[in-house]
């Protein structure tokens, strides 16, 4: 990736060589292709991993996976809570396609995936439950303003989950959220990492799903798969 590109970017510029593996995550088996341009291209970073790995999945309901690169947390969410519905984000477009491709390989049909800065391609719906691994290096005015957006997009009693780095500043965050909030617990730490979980107040359970549900998404941009070298 060029030097002055960030992986948030619309339309990455870096040439394409992907990468297929296989990761164990929630007791199961996945198999994920990514590409240069997108986050964390080589493996599952261990700040997402601990976060998946913590968070209190929903049986049933809507998730948002805010800011999915290539799609390893919708794709886990979707595959260990298969009456839920998924949903992810990306302003990336190659991590997009990625996504949906990633998401037809391990057989979770019931997502889609959309394309588009922050929560703006899922204006005026609401989730039982976010979870996001921010892009943190594009500052606190950014990843402030999406903890603020997130509690709009939230069912009373839904839930928000992040990973922070825990020298980027986790204890500072932790006081945001609970000024966001109002309280805010930790679900793991380790690894340099620590998992935060905040709520909206009230709720007594998943309820009707907000706005458009399409299933075809996930089989988008599916095909055979070519690795790089």
């Amino acid at each position: 990736m060029a030097a002055a590109e960030h992986y948030y970017t619309a339309r990455p510029t870096s040439r394409s060589r992907l990468r297929r593996w296989t990761e164990t995550l929630r007791g199961r088996t996945f198999t994920f292709v990514s590409d240069a341009g997108v986050f964390s291209a080589s493996r599952v970073d261990p700040g997402t991993r601990l976060l998946i790995e913590s968070v209190e999945l929903p049986e049933e309901g809507h998730i948002l996976d805010l800011g999915c690169g290539y799609g390893v947390l919708g794709i886990v969410c979707a595959a260990s809570a298969p009456r839920a519905r998924v949903t992810m984000v990306d302003v990336n477009e190659r991590a997009v396609e990625l996504a949906r491709r990633n998401a037809a390989l391990n057989g979770v049909p019931h997502v889609e995936v959309l394309v588009g800065d922050g929560f703006t391609p899922v204006a005026g719906r609401r989730f039982h439950l976010i979870v996001t691994n921010p892009p943190w290096r594009l500052g606190k005015a950014f990843v402030g303003a999406w903890l603020e957006q997130a509690r709009r997009h939230l069912y009373p009693g839904g839930r928000l989950a992040l990973v922070v780095r825990t020298k980027q500043g986790a204890r500072s965050w932790y006081r945001r959220l609970e000024d966001l909030y109002g309280s805010c617990r930790e679900l793991a730490k380790g690894g340099g990492y620590r998992v935060y979980e905040v709520a909206v107040p009230g709720g007594d359970g998943p309820g009707p799903v907000d706005g458009p549900w399409h299933d075809a998404g996930a089989r988008q941009g599916a095909g055979t798969e070519t690795e790089g070298a």
